[in-house]
């Protein structure tokens, strides 16, 4: 401490003795710069390693020497400051303070990493080496170098989260000085801040940087707002004092009875998370009811349980003021993913007024404003695995694992990532998943495994049964339905906001247009067979030019979809068109071999004129042009996702009944020789269903049923009977479906509409 003071005044002794003004005052504001930081360092809980830290200083300051930022000053005060905020905010030790100092020097001058670690060791060494390989902005020109940038910069988490912490403060002084920079580069600066970096500080638990990073991209993407939040903050001011006094002095008086030693003060919202909240609710300034919050921090009693005090304080408070129960969130007895841990309550004030109350104990309150920083344990001193952040990292790294993934998708995919809330669900045995807030229930099956998500038909939430694409809540008993035959549909990408969902969705949903062009492929060849023609490249092409199809495999998926109808005579269609200017390029990039897949293929179609009943396997229902090789029966009307079996009938045809269908149960018994065990497979056309629906008579009820139906479903209803007696009415739709979900999910829906008590399927 001594050796450092001393330097400390001889340094502050030389620019006095200078004779070049304008450089002393460089030297000088360089040297107070450096003062600040050891200053910063010694008030730490940090092992003292001055020497280390001065080292570091002096090799970047003569690294850097002569060269200035944008602002005029020494390009050392940039590193000086991101080290100060390491150091400061986030409360890292040496390491970091000294990969903070040198992070520009291996991008910027003639030094490399090599260097660095004969110099520092191979620990700063690498967290220098990371800091470079991601710098350069996660947005640059092209797409695939931004997503390459973010995949750099979060795969150099799972390596050290230094890393990533130290870029937070490098980014955290650059929004801080941004008033140098031209606009057009505030934009650019201010929109990858708020859309990855404020996550990303969040996610880590560093609230109070996540916070200043909001506003200050806030500040310069809406100046005008922010003018006008903070000019209103300003005027109210005076009028929240006023509310605080009121408030405080009964709960003063209390805690202190308590024998507590603790602080208690107001903490304004962000003028960010005010403009948020009154563009997401569309409300006025004041129409914000919680702008304000009380913070309670408490030193734990000695032998207390620090949650115990948590709600102590709680019940203290209750006893003075009434308490809003909806607004009650226990992050003490369940810390959230980034470890903040906080018991918050609502409460009406003494002015008639909401007031938010947080209490916390100072280790809590330190996690809250340092993040993970405050307590982490890095991996050389036994890091903790089980970490709810370690388990993130896995998650991460298993995206950026995954191959080829499209550069602006992956970007959105990682963003996803990044919750800024979240809520936590139980299986049906009591185990906790914790997922991001507007989760589904499809969400939850991937979350469970990826195959209970790709067969989940639906969800039984709280014992009631809910879509795929029911948003979950926090505290939700969540059981999957799954079906052998269900698989992953389009449409699923539209109600799943995990990563992990996403990308299991988006995986099987190019398997299966490969297996769909395939199907194409052998009904285009067929088509050329009818017709007596030779289905060789040159012919094909000329098809797919004629329908507007560049690509083949686009052409075949079409054809195999039904979007494309072959008509019964192609030589006209091949005649059109053939001295097309574009057939030439056309044909370039078409490739396919055509006469090896048409002997194979003509091989493997005669079976499927006679089908033979292999009892051991299951029968595929499925339909090809629109047959199906099978029949429904009609008793029940099984269609696509019901549990089902087979029964063969006289003629060999298959008859598909549902399993719970009692004369299936009399076919099983009576002829079990003739039973099958049946699978669906993707159908194209529409099967017939019934609801049977029940409810309190009212105008405009029906109009809303058929309205609900035909809009939002988009399905055609076949009959509609509704009886009204008493006030009570009773009806029954009959419409054509597609399979299970469109009736599960019609049926949730149309039980939400007002006045109707009851929705089930029955049979006609």
């Amino acid at each position: 401490m001594s050796d450092i003071n001393d330097t400390k005044d001889t340094t502050d002794m030389q620019p006095a003795q200078e004779a070049k003004p304008v450089l002393s005052a460089d030297e000088q504001m360089i040297q107070d710069g450096f003062n600040a930081l050891l200053q910063d360092y010694l008030k730490s809980n940090h092992r003292r390693k001055v020497e280390r830290i001065t080292k570091a200083f002096n090799f970047a300051n003569q690294a850097h020497a002569g060269v200035k930022r944008r602002s005029g000053e020494p390009y050392i005060m940039h590193p000086i400051a991101v080290a100060r905020i390491v150091c400061r905010e986030m409360g890292l030790g040496s390491t970091s303070i000294c990969s903070a100092l040198l992070h520009d020097v291996v991008e910027d001058t003639e030094y490399t990493v090599e260097d660095i670690k004969d110099m520092f060791g191979e620990k700063i060494a690498q967290i220098v080496d990371g800091l470079t390989k991601i710098s350069g902005g996660i947005f640059g020109e092209q797409a695939s170098a931004q997503a390459e940038n973010f995949r750099k910069l979060l795969l150099t988490m799972s390596d050290d989260i230094r890393v990533i912490l130290i870029k937070i403060a490098d980014r955290l002084h650059n929004m801080r000085t941004l008033g140098s920079m031209l606009p057009a580069k505030q934009f650019k600066i201010a929109g990858e801040t708020l859309y990855l970096y404020a996550p990303l500080a969040h996610r880590l638990g560093l609230f109070s940087i996540k916070t200043e990073l909001e506003d200050l991209s806030f500040k310069y993407e809406h100046p005008q707002e922010y003018a006008f939040i903070n000019l209103k903050l300003t005027s109210t001011e005076a009028a929240r004092n006023t509310l605080f006094e009121h408030f405080a002095v009964p709960v003063d008086k209390k805690l202190k009875e308590m024998g507590l030693n603790y602080e208690m003060r107001a903490r304004v919202k962000s003028a960010y998370s005010i403009w948020n909240k009154m563009e997401s609710k569309g409300v006025s300034f004041e129409d914000i009811y919680d702008i304000y919050a009380v913070r309670i921090i408490f030193d734990p009693l000695p032998g207390v349980d620090e949650k115990n005090q948590c709600w102590d304080i709680y019940s203290a408070i209750t006893d003075i003021y009434r308490i809003r129960p909806d607004r009650i969130r226990d992050w003490v007895s369940r810390p959230k993913a980034n470890g903040y841990q906080a018991l918050h309550l609502t409460v009406m004030g003494p002015d008639g007024q909401w007031v938010e109350i947080q209490i916390r104990s100072r280790r809590m309150d330190e996690i809250a404003e340092k993040g993970f920083a405050a307590h982490w344990k890095y991996k050389e001193h036994n890091i903790e695995e089980d970490t709810e952040l370690d388990k993130w990292l896995q998650t991460i790294t298993e995206i950026l694992e995954s191959p080829d993934p499209n550069a602006l998708d992956f970007l959105d995919t990682i963003k996803l990532n990044l919750f800024t809330s979240e809520i936590f669900v139980f299986t049906p045995k009591g185990d906790i998943k914790t997922l991001p807030q507007g989760a589904t229930a499809l969400d939850f099956g991937y979350a469970l495994h990826s195959d209970i998500g790709n067969k989940c038909i639906g969800a039984k939430v709280n014992h009631r049964l809910v879509p795929l694409s029911h948003q979950l809540a926090s505290g939700d008993q969540v059981e999957i339905l799954t079906s052998r035959s269900q698989n992953p549909q389009p449409e699923w990408l539209n109600f799943v906001t995990t990563a992990r969902a996403r990308a299991r969705i988006d995986a099987y949903l190019k398997k299966i247009r490969k297996e769909a062009a395939k199907e194409g492929e052998i009904k285009v060849i067929d088509a050329f067979k009818r017709n007596n023609l030779e289905a060789n490249t040159s012919n094909i092409d000329k098809l797919c030019m004629y329908f507007g199809f560049s690509k083949r495999e686009e052409f075949f998926y079409a054809v195999e979809k039904g979007d494309v109808i072959l008509p019964e005579n192609i030589h006209k269609l091949l005649k059109e068109k053939t001295d097309n200017v574009l057939f030439k390029y056309v044909k370039q990039a078409l490739r396919v071999a055509t006469k090896a897949t048409t002997g194979k293929k003509e091989e493997e179609e005669q079976p499927k004129e006679k089908p033979k009943y292999d009892k051991k396997k299951p029968y595929i229902l499925k339909e090809e042009a629109f047959e199906r090789n099978y029949v429904i029966a009609d008793c029940c009307k099984p269609i696509p996702g019901d549990e089902s079996l087979g029964f063969i009938n006289d003629d060999g045809n298959v008859v598909v009944h549902k399993r719970s269908c009692p004369i299936a149960m009399r076919l099983k018994s009576s002829f079990g020789e003739r039973i099958l065990n049946t699978e669906w497979s993707s159908h194209h056309s529409s099967f017939e269903a019934t609801l049977e629906i029940k409810g309190i008579d009212s105008i405009g009820v029906l109009n809303t049923i058929t309205r609900t139906i035909s809009d939002d479903f988009n399905v055609n209803i076949i009959r509609l009977l509704i009886e009204a007696k008493d006030g009570v009415f009773e009806g029954r739709v009959k419409m054509k479906v597609h399979d299970v979900e469109d009736i599960q999910r019609m049926c949730v829906v149309l039980s939400k509409i007002k006045n109707i008590q009851s929705v089930a399927r029955v049979a006609d």
